[in-house]
């Protein structure tokens, strides 16, 4: 059974996102944005002028107290000790912003909007460096790959998947998920194996900087994902990834890549062993039936134990423990 952190939102909740000393912050419909205490006591809480939709909320790694917040077209930077007034506001984007990432070195932010494009905003100088500008729909989501500060890779409702780097003004490779097959510009690297249906919600990018997903937030190479099913499961990609890297990969101009196809299980929350059936199609370690529509997943630590925070269409955050992991 989850435990219910309440008292907080009065609309639906969109987006999540935990600091490295265990604070939470939460986005939710008109304009409203909440910190919490790990324990789920409520420590503070603002609302944007507007009332736009809070779509993504971001601490800084090397700062705990400092919150990245899109809201509209508007990014605002906040000291989570008093949440009563923004830090500064940056508005680079022309169309609803969905999703902001940091790169490692924090001197990045990039921000996704509903135009398809993402504009990269240079934090020190405070102006855009950037505007990358290839998905023909909504850009969904975008992410700073680690490690490598100047790379990122983005997705959207026009079904591609985009690997850029910042020296250029375009991608290095995009995957069509509709025709599933990859078109590689200049970059040698095959994304490898598609995990998710054509249209892209949202792309995770795990710690090594090399293996990324679509619809996901990344935990090593365990998987976790959450759907307008109400579903919620954890999978163990690590066999893939393990074949992906002993397998030889041919460079051709456009490739061919395989769609993985999941089975769901239904019923209470239950776990299931590792592995694959007899089809080869990757079985879920961990199936959750939440029952509500999934706006946003949080694989984060709370007193020490591995939890997943979830967001969805009531006022409350959802949290499901994760102990045996």
């Amino acid at each position: 059974m989850a435990v219910k952190w309440t008292g907080g939102h009065f609309s639906p909740v969109l987006c999540l996102n935990a600091s490295q000393e265990g604070l939470v912050a939460s986005g939710a419909e008109g304009g409203d944005l909440m910190v919490w205490g790990e324990d789920g006591t409520p420590l503070g809480h603002t609302r944007f002028q507007g009332a736009d939709d809070v779509t993504s909320v971001l601490f800084a790694p090397s700062c705990p107290t400092k919150l990245y917040a899109s809201h509209g077209e508007t990014i605002s930077i906040l000291d989570v000790r008093s949440l009563k007034g923004s830090l500064d506001d940056f508005h680079a984007n022309e169309e609803e912003i969905n999703c902001v990432s940091l790169n490692e070195t924090e001197n990045l932010l990039a921000s996704a909007d509903d135009s398809g494009t993402i504009k990269i905003l240079d934090l020190e100088n405070k102006k855009v460096s950037r505007s990358l500008k290839r998905h023909s729909n909504i850009c969904s989501s975008v992410a700073f790959r680690p490690q490598r500060p100047q790379s990122l890779v983005s997705c959207g409702l026009d079904m591609q998947v985009m690997l850029w780097n910042l020296q250029k003004a375009r991608p290095l490779w995009i995957t069509n998920l509709q025709e599933d097959e990859t078109e590689e510009m200049e970059d040698p690297q095959s994304p490898g194996q598609l995990l998710n249906p054509a249209l892209a919600h949202s792309v995770s990018v795990a710690s090594c900087g090399n293996i990324f997903s679509c619809g996901a937030e990344d935990e090593s190479y365990l998987l976790l994902t959450g759907g307008n099913d109400g579903k919620i499961m954890l999978w163990d990609v690590s066999s893939e990834v393990e074949k992906k890297q002993k397998s030889p990969i041919k460079h051709t101009h456009k490739k061919k890549t395989k769609r993985a196809a999941y089975t769901k299980q239904g019923g209470n929350t239950h776990a299931s062993a590792a592995g694959e059936d007899e089809d080869g199609k990757i079985l879920p370690k961990l199936s959750i039936e939440h029952g509500e529509k999934v706006n946003w997943l949080l694989s984060t630590k709370i007193k020490g134990y591995q939890n997943i925070l979830v967001a969805d269409q009531t006022n409350c955050i959802s949290v499901y423990p994760l102990k045996e992991f």
